[in-house]
């Protein structure tokens, strides 16, 4: 079995939005919907500074699904389209299951990591991306799929393959010789909402 799962070093993402748009292009994003986000920390909106003048700062937050292992999303979904794949613990949700309740949207305490898909419309005439990038559907909800078509050719989420900083690490957080097991050793590590008691596999290294 393998426990896939992320770090995200803070100190070295630049805010430069990088991974919200290599997952787009990869999964083929209709408009106005991103699997990955990158939030700018203490500001009145995206990339202003915070703090008083001559003393501001700016520092930012990458946000996606937090692949979690104890998903809260998981129970309150009432077909079962959420799930969670005991062999890798990818949290996916099935197209075909799904209604677009809402319910995993309300119930997942990390806001604005999925999306209800309502009605796909795209900015080109063409499909781009990945070849196996999974299909939308209006009517359901999608997020972060941890790049599932990507791994399972043996290669990374198209979030960290352009990220000019670094500033992610990927793996099998179970085996201490992987990248992402490297990382997290020995570094201050930090979960959002932890006090949600979900467990996310995403780390954020301070």
């Amino acid at each position: 079995m393998t426990h896939y799962g992320m770090a995200i070093d803070l100190s070295r993402c630049i805010g430069c939005h990088t991974c919200a748009i290599a997952c787009k292009m990869a999964n083929n994003l209709p408009k106005n919907v991103l699997f990955n986000r990158v939030r700018t920390v203490g500001g009145d909106g995206m990339d202003t500074a915070s703090g008083e003048y001559g003393a501001n700062t700016m520092s930012f937050l990458p946000m996606q699904c937090q692949h979690c292992e104890n998903p809260a999303c998981l129970d309150v979904c009432p077909t079962g389209a959420t799930a969670k794949d005991e062999e890798t613990g990818i949290v996916s949700v099935d197209s075909e299951l799904c209604i677009g309740c809402e319910s995993c949207i309300k119930a997942c305490p990390y806001e604005g990591v999925r999306t209800l898909i309502k009605s796909p419309e795209y900015y080109l005439d063409v499909v781009v991306g990945e070849y196996d990038a999974p299909p939308h559907k209006g009517g359901t909800v999608e997020k972060c799929t941890f790049c599932k078509n990507l791994i399972d050719r043996g290669d990374v989420p198209a979030c960290m393959q352009l990220c000019p900083g670094r500033a992610r690490y990927w793996g099998d957080l179970d085996d201490p010789e992987s990248d992402v097991s490297k990382a997290i050793e020995g570094r201050e590590t930090m979960f959002l909402n932890e006090e949600a008691g979900t467990k996310p596999s995403v780390y954020y290294l301070q």
